[in-house]
């Protein structure tokens, strides 16, 4: 895939997505001290961690993990990512993670995004792409995904818990991809 890509949000705003890289530390980090921390809790890793955001960018070009940011001037406002395998019974499943700082959301940011990695999952010969979301929690970006043809694989009752103590469940939602745009 060719980058940079510009695209133009919602509400007018051109940004860039390009691929994550080394320069990209100080910017990365500055990007997730603006996430709040009542959406960080379902997060898989503790980004306010040093050492999580090194060990990201240590991993760039190791081949399992691509990370694409979106850049407005030299400031980070979007972060995704597609995890891969290159050897199992998932290998031809892909992961996707995307975030997005709150005042970039709803403005169609983390659709570009999604569809970004959606192409690369396609072009790297993937058959399917898997995201999990809190219900309740992340409701807009359900239903961005069902928008994409993502459909409900499954619901994890109360799987997940806040840190007030409360359950939540947790959807598993999946995308069957073709070897063309063509094909949908």
């Amino acid at each position: 895939m060719k980058y940079p890509k510009e695209i133009v949000l919602k509400d007018g705003t051109e940004a860039v997505i390009r691929p994550l890289t080394l320069e990209d530390e100080p910017a990365l980090r500055e990007f997730y001290s603006k996430i709040p921390e009542n959406d960080r809790w379902y997060m898989k890793y503790d980004v306010m961690d040093q050492e999580v955001i090194q060990q990201w960018i240590g991993r760039i070009g190791t081949g399992t993990v691509f990370s694409t940011v979106a850049i407005l001037g030299e400031k980070i406002i979007g972060h995704a990512s597609l995890h891969t395998q290159n050897f199992g019974c998932t290998k031809h499943l892909g992961r996707l993670r995307v975030i997005v700082i709150p005042e970039f959301r709803h403005k169609r940011l983390g659709t570009w995004m999604l569809l970004n990695l959606i192409r690369l999952a396609m072009d790297r010969g993937l058959e399917e792409l898997r995201a999990d979301f809190v219900v309740g929690i992340e409701d807009a970006a359900i239903e961005a995904a069902h928008k994409l043809d993502f459909f409900k694989k499954a619901v994890l009752e109360d799987y997940v818990i806040d840190p007030q103590g409360n359950r939540h469940d947790l959807m598993i939602m999946i995308k069957r991809l073709h070897r063309d745009w063509g094909d949908f």
